[in-house]
């Protein structure tokens, strides 16, 4: 990694100040060759001017994607009643971190703290809020949705103060950069990003590169079969374990999983459309599928709950009550929408069985609402 900062040093120096990704990453390619994966998705999606997700708002119908929380207020409603549950559940610390990793547009938690306001003052009282946030549009965003509730802002998550914290993470994870390693005869090689003629093109490494050492006990698969390992997720993982033993606390990750690190989820979309990954980098949301077993082997020293589809996990926290009271005082439209923000949320065919809840908890914590005893 020494090196690639080196070379883009020397080659910012006689660039023009700002560049595209596009641009960047083609100068970058230009001078030390193919980079792997998990450079172009960081450079993709958090170049400083032009990276996805620092130039614009992506979400909503005008946008290129849209989550839980944008679908329907009863997602950070329940999400903010699970805090309150397990603010309990550890003795009712004052204060007690409240901290949301990539919290969009805010709409999550403004949500969840309207919920823990009408239902559970005391705990809405004891909240110290924090938002681990990079791009400066969804900050500004976030700050309109949060106005009176005064947050922090970190860039990350290293920078949130100790404490007895609760956590909330929604399709957090799926956005850090993977390594890709494709199956040959020769062994796992990884998977790297060169150039084509008209743009970028994926091309195998001829031999072993540093990110091979992350490949650990992975068995070789069948020639052409892909594994995924994403380092960051697994320190993330680690680093909340950590803090969550020593001062206690849950935390609750949702996003969209595959059983294992096998597979090819590297995946696209830009107008709630699939889009080529490799195409107009910073253009478009890029995400892989978060490998949930790796986090729980990451997350020693506390305990792990998960994962459980996200339809169950709401369902048990009580998603068909709120949405009945909801409607109880709706007007049909009102009512329409109601029902039709459940059913995405909780329907095999939609959210429900392709996102995945998981939960990270202090070691002495029993396991928090919608999980099995465990």
């Amino acid at each position: 990694m020494v090196g690639v900062a080196v070379v883009s040093r020397a080659m910012n120096a006689d660039a023009p100040a700002r560049m595209s990704p596009r641009d960047s990453l083609g100068r970058l390619i230009a001078l030390q060759g193919p980079i792997t994966v998990a450079r172009f998705m960081a450079e993709a999606l958090t170049h400083p001017r032009d990276g996805y997700y620092m130039r614009a708002d992506p979400l909503g119908a005008a946008g290129d994607f849209t989550t839980a929380p944008e679908i329907s207020q009863m997602f950070g409603e329940l999400i903010g009643l699970w805090c309150a549950d397990c603010w309990r559940a550890m003795g009712a610390p004052e204060p007690v971190l409240l901290v949301e990793l990539g919290p969009g547009r805010g709409t999550l938690m403004a949500d969840a703290l309207r919920a823990a306001a009408a239902t559970a003052p005391d705990f809405r009282a004891a909240l110290d809020i924090h938002l681990v946030e990079a791009s400066p549009a969804l900050r500004a965003r976030q700050e309109d949705a949060l106005a009176n509730t005064a947050p922090s802002w970190h860039n990350d998550f290293a920078d949130v103060p100790q404490g007895p914290m609760l956590l909330i993470a929604n399709e957090f994870l799926d956005a850090l950069p993977i390594h890709q390693f494709i199956a040959t005869p020769d062994g796992w090689r990884e998977r790297l990003v060169g150039l084509a003629d008209d743009g970028f093109c994926f091309v195998l490494a001829p031999g072993a590169t540093p990110a091979c050492a992350l490949i650990g006990a992975n068995p070789l698969g069948e020639a052409g079969a892909v594994l995924e390992i994403r380092p960051a997720a697994a320190l993330l993982a680690r680093d909340i374990a950590e803090r969550l033993a020593t001062h206690g606390g849950a935390a609750l990750l949702v996003d969209f999983d595959k059983a294992g690190p096998s597979g090819d989820s590297l995946q696209a979309v830009r107008g709630h459309r699939r889009h080529d990954v490799l195409a107009e980098p910073g253009s478009a949301d890029i995400a892989a599928a978060v490998d949930f077993t790796a986090l729980t082997e990451a997350a020693r020293g506390a305990r792990v709950h998960g994962p459980v589809p996200q339809g169950e996990f709401l369902d048990t926290l009580g998603l068909d009550a709120r949405a009945a009271a909801l409607a109880a005082n709706a007007t049909p439209d009102q009512t329409a929408a109601i029902e039709s923000g459940r059913h995405r949320l909780t329907a095999p065919d939609q959210m429900g069985t392709l996102f995945k809840a998981f939960a990270i908890t202090a070691p002495d914590m029993l396991a928090p609402a919608g999980f099995a005893t465990s």
